[in-house]
């Protein structure tokens, strides 16, 4: 099998981690793999490098940042292939640029275009393991370009791609997917497998294993990805096509997102195009909507509730009040209390009775439900956040998760 193992910052964060991830990879060798790894930082460096630039420049130019922050990656690659040769190993360490990636030209967030896989499927077919600096590449101008939140992830599964590897392994600090945050709720079970879509969902409704760009990508490119942990041995959790996955549970996981505000507008003009005037102006301020709910009052009037990332209510408030100056909006009021909460599973699209049963779960628990969005595999209630972990235990149990 052709296997890429990707390590992140925790996995890498001081020599003796880069020891143990070195024996990992050599005991996947000497199973009879071939191996391709990607790297990170060592945990701190890139904030540390950040830092170093803000010393000079408030505001540096962002070529060069990319310059600078993929310094990091190629260290820890370096360290570890010198590593794995001081073990007995044929082991070449490769930047973004010498594996063949290439990307757009959008400096500290680019996109992967393509991959050239020759130089690494004619060093795995000269017995060598191959050691890619993740969360970087080139664009076509040759400059160094890094690939934002998640980047190293992204690297991993678009390699993966690119060489027709059998196995993606994203190893972490965590050891799999959950069913949901075991810190809130203790008799959480880890999942044996999950299919792309509720991945997705679980990823994009707070929970932090993985990035929504990298399981994307996965789905995209038909790479199955395993979450593990870099501390132990224990079986993690295949993220995989659905019709892989026999025996599809109702609800897979519940997952809680506390990175939530609502902004509740009334008294809105009801003229055609005010709902696109007022959502283009936040899309114009990178403002990222989630929920909406609109209602038509006997007075002409509209009100409309929504919610933002807590990080983006101000940019929200901001463009609120150009609607309240020009009196298109008469009121404006903001909640930073709330969280979200929902149920996710593929198997709702066969059952009925899912959404019901978690609405009936909030009232026993006298738990106010104040917005619902529904797709074919996902629930989401907005809540007050003092009942977050409350409902989270309760959805858990309802649907029998722990068992």
């Amino acid at each position: 099998m052709v296997i890429v193992q990707k390590f992140g910052g925790t996995s890498v964060g001081d020599l003796d981690r880069i020891q143990n991830v070195a024996n990992r990879v050599a005991k996947t060798v000497k199973e009879g793999h071939q191996v391709v790894v990607v790297v990170s930082a060592m945990s701190g460096e890139t904030n540390k490098l950040v830092g170093y630039a803000e010393h000079f420049s408030a505001n540096p130019q962002r070529e060069e940042v990319d310059m600078l922050l993929s310094s990091g990656e190629r260290v820890t690659a370096a360290l570890l292939s010198i590593a794995l040769n001081e073990m007995g190993f044929d082991a070449t360490s490769m930047t973004g640029r010498r594996a063949g990636i290439v990307t757009d030209a959008v400096h500290t967030k680019a996109r992967i275009e393509r991959i050239d896989p020759m130089p690494m499927t004619e060093a795995l077919a000269e017995g060598r393991i191959i050691v890619v600096a993740g969360f970087q590449g080139v664009n076509e101008a040759g400059q160094v370009t890094t690939l934002g939140r998640g980047g190293s992830d992204l690297s991993a599964v678009a390699i993966a791609g690119a060489i027709g590897a059998d196995l993606c392994e994203i190893y972490t600090d965590v050891d799999g997917i959950y069913t949901t945050d075991p810190r809130i709720e203790p008799s959480a079970k880890k999942l044996d497998k999950i299919s792309y879509d509720e991945m997705l969902e679980l990823a994009s409704l707070g929970a932090k294993v993985l990035q929504n760009r990298s399981v994307e990508l996965a789905k995209k490119l038909n790479v199955n990805l395993v979450t593990r942990s870099s501390f132990s041995d224990a079986e993690g959790t295949l993220i995989t096509k659905e019709e892989n996955i026999m025996e599809k549970p109702l609800v897979s996981g519940i997952a809680l997102d506390r990175n939530q505000a609502r902004v509740a507008l009334d008294g809105v003009v009801n003229r055609p195009g005010i709902a696109s005037d007022i959502f283009g102006a936040l899309a114009k301020n990178n403002v990222n909507i989630d929920m909406i709910i609109q209602t038509s009052g006997h007075d002409g009037s509209t009100s409309m509730d929504f919610t933002v990332p807590q990080n983006e209510i101000n940019d929200a408030k901001k463009v609120v009040e150009e609607f309240l100056a020009n009196k298109e909006v008469t009121d404006a009021t903001y909640d930073e209390g709330i969280c979200k909460v929902s149920i996710v599973g593929v198997g709702m699209k066969s059952h009925t009775g899912v959404a019901a049963k978690a609405f009936a779960t909030m009232a026993a628990e006298n738990i106010n439900i104040q917005m619902i969005s529904t797709s074919e595999i996902k629930v989401s209630m907005v809540i007050d956040d003092k009942y977050a972990e409350l409902a989270v235990r309760s959805l858990h149990n309802a649907y029998e998760l722990d068992k």
